[in-house]
């Protein structure tokens, strides 16, 4: 399960900072925020929040033994 959260934390993380060099640059158009349709206008926002919930993810792993 420690793995699993880990990966899913990781996946948020680059996605998270693919949306903000993307927001920040629109030189790079990658990543999943950018490309979802009711996020249009609000790309940073969700980008802070996946860095946020990957943050949380890597808290959560390694508080759990293996």
């Amino acid at each position: 399960m420690r793995k699993i959260l880990e990966i899913a934390g990781f996946l948020l993380l680059l996605q998270g900072a693919m949306g903000l060099v993307t927001a920040f640059t629109d030189r790079f158009d990658v990543g999943l925020v950018s490309r979802i349709g009711f996020l249009d206008g609000y790309e940073v926002y969700a980008s802070i929040a996946a860095l946020v919930l990957a943050v949380a993810l890597f808290a959560v792993a390694s508080g759990r033994p293996e």
